[in-house]
């Protein structure tokens, strides 16, 4: 057993006793030893209830015969985190806990892993840290958190709390009725109920074939979530005497597999942030482009929240990833045999699977749109290229051009909203919020939501920063390169016009090539916003988004 380098043998004696002073007997320190990853905490919803989760798999692993021993990670919360600078933080913490998960693996090597994540950036860092190790692993999420209800009708976090604070603005909801759906619309432990990042993600490690059926869509509060973590439990024993390693698993095929499903249901454009930095970690190289090839070969066949009507707990009750699935291999869009931590392949899974609710997930020739969830834009201001939720962007959208309306910060930009100086027609742009300028990408979900809240019509928001999950509208992030390093965003001037044409996959400024060269000339690279810290060596250390945002390896 790989634990065995800490306690078999003469020279392990003294190891064997600070176990002991654990409180763990010797046929306990005999049995295979398993790490439970545990991210629980008491500021994200999508975590407080996690401990129950790990007691479960405790048991399960206790069940099949091995021990298990749980250690933390941290995990920030994005909604929390949105419109202040501890939004800096949230992207790169996803390399703080890869890095720390590893440390911890190294320093006590486990025979197995159990990961229980839940939110946005501690599920691609424990899948990170997953390949990395490549130790028999297997995942068990919190699960998404129920829809609230205001006045008969569903809402979650964006639809209600983001889009309700751009409405009081524009007079089309009291503060009291706001009031009022705050203590509504998160009603309980869980992800956010919408298909933004963290059920993205959660749904993609089903479909990478590292999560159990169900990972991605039993809803947070139900017993069905405490059975599946018990059944995780046991079955990384049987992974561990197998040696089914994550590298088994997450291959080139997999990835395409968690892409196309990906695209399927209109995941969060960070996932082209996450699975990149996974598959880099896993040896495997993916170029953007994959994204977008992907994407013109699938169909947008479930649309939830924010770009639907449907929400995590209808897919649930319509079949879940496993009826997804189904669908996409019947139409030939999937890899079949793609091994999963269940020891059956993907096409087993689909054999067992039915989708219960056409609405939530439809057919093939009923698809909401013929292509998938995500585009990959390229031009003059986007010559690594840029990422957009097209299956949230409106039909009169998909093509627009306006003048600039510029802003160096995403806090001078939501001071602009709110204050009425984005008019219909503008395209919004938001530079110096890229992972090194920000530093750190952050996310801008405050600035769509009001805009969509407000009712500004016809905007466009394009930046070399992020969006979340939860952002709908014209949004197109991940512009690459980024101002700070120099990209053509940063001589972008207000009046320029801005020419976005999601179909034809086109983002340009309409200057001419002399005109762009001649700005960038004159260009002086502005001092970095933080010089001390895990930011400032961030920003030094990090790859562009199109690489995946992770850290360079080469430092020569």
């Amino acid at each position: 057993m790989r634990s065995d380098a800490m306690k078999k043998g003469l020279e392990k004696a003294p190891h064997r006793s600070l176990f002991k002073a654990c409180g763990y007997t010797n046929e306990e320190i005999n049995r295979p030893m398993i790490g439970i990853v545990n991210s629980a905490n008491e500021i994200i919803p999508g975590h407080v209830h996690l401990d129950k989760i790990v007691e479960s798999v405790k048991k399960g692993v206790l069940m099949a015969g091995g021990t298990p021993i749980e250690f933390g990670v941290i995990g920030i919360c994005d909604g929390i985190a949105m419109n202040h600078d501890g939004m800096k933080y949230s992207l790169p913490s996803r390399e703080v806990i890869a890095d720390s998960i590893e440390c911890e693996c190294m320093g006590h090597p486990f025979d197995g892993l159990v990961f229980v994540p839940n939110c946005d950036k501690i599920i691609p860092g424990m899948l990170m840290a997953s390949a990395r190790l490549n130790v028999p692993s297997i995942f068990i999420s919190g699960g998404p958190m129920l829809a609230g209800n205001y006045k008969g009708v569903k809402t979650d976090l964006v639809k209600g709390m983001f889009e309700g604070v751009g409405k009081v603005k524009a007079g089309d909801m009291t503060q009291k009725e706001l009031d009022e759906l705050e203590d509504v619309a998160c009603p309980g432990c869980g992800s956010c109920a919408g298909m933004f990042t963290a059920n993205s993600m959660n749904c993609i490690t089903e479909a990478l074939g590292m999560g159990l059926p169900g990972n991605g869509t039993i809803p947070a509060v139900y017993a069905e979530r405490l059975r599946l973590a018990k059944y995780a439990g046991m079955e990384i024993l049987k992974i561990v005497e197998k040696d089914i390693k994550p590298r088994d698993i997450m291959t080139m095929k997999a990835f395409e597999n968690a892409i196309t499903v990906d695209m399927a249901f209109g995941g969060s454009s960070n996932t082209a942030l996450h699975l990149l930095a996974v598959a880099n970690e896993a040896g495997i190289e993916i170029d953007i482009k994959k994204f977008d090839i992907i994407s013109k070969m699938t169909r947008y066949i479930c649309s939830l929240s924010p770009g639907g009507p449907h929400f995590l707990e209808d897919l649930y009750f319509a079949g879940g990833i496993p009826a997804l699935l189904k669908v996409l291999a019947e139409n030939n869009r999937l890899h079949p045999e793609c091994k999963t931590v269940t020891g059956k392949n993907i096409g087993d899974i689909v054999k067992e699977a039915s989708v219960k609710n056409t609405e939530v997930i439809r057919s093939w020739d009923k698809a909401y749109r013929k292509e998938g969830g995500l585009a990959i834009l390229y031009g003059n201001i986007a010559t690594g290229g840029a990422v957009v939720k097209q299956s949230a962007v409106a039909p009169d959208m998909m093509q627009h051009t306006g003048p600039a309306k510029v802003f160096d910060s995403e806090q001078e930009t939501i001071k602009a909203i709110m204050g009425g100086k984005v008019k219909k027609g503008d395209v919004i742009v938001v530079r110096y919020e890229g992972p090194k300028g920000g530093p750190g990408m952050q996310e801008m979900l405050s600035l769509t939501a009001a805009v969509a809240g407000m009712k500004i019509k016809d905007v466009a928001l394009i930046t070399d920063g992020r969006f979340s999950g939860g952002t709908k509208g014209a949004s197109i992030g991940h512009i690459c390169p980024e101002a700070a390093d120099g990209g053509p965003l940063a001589v972008v001037r207000d009046g320029d016009l801005i020419e976005m044409d999601i179909p034809k996959r086109l983002l340009n400024v309409k200057l001419s090539d002399k005109e762009l060269k001649a700005r960038l000339a004159s260009w002086k690279k502005p001092k970095p916003k933080i010089t001390t810290g895990y930011l400032a060596r961030y920003a030094r250390m990090v790859t562009p988004s199109n690489q995946g945002a992770i850290f360079r390896k080469n430092f020569e």
